[in-house]
């Protein structure tokens, strides 16, 4: 009985840990697009203001 509740725990830490691992990857995602997005709409404004000016 105890080899068979050792199993579940270590397959609930595998568990948590592969979510774990999936929300920082995500987390990297939503940074590189608001990156993006940040950078690219700079350089379509200055552009703008430039061609206004």
């Amino acid at each position: 009985m105890t080899d068979q509740k050792d199993a579940l725990a270590r397959e609930r830490e595998e568990i948590a840990a592969r979510v774990a691992s999936f929300r920082a990857t995500q987390q990297k995602f939503e940074r590189d697009r608001q990156e993006y997005y940040a950078s690219t709409l700079g350089n379509a404004w200055s552009g703008f203001q430039t061609k206004t000016a």
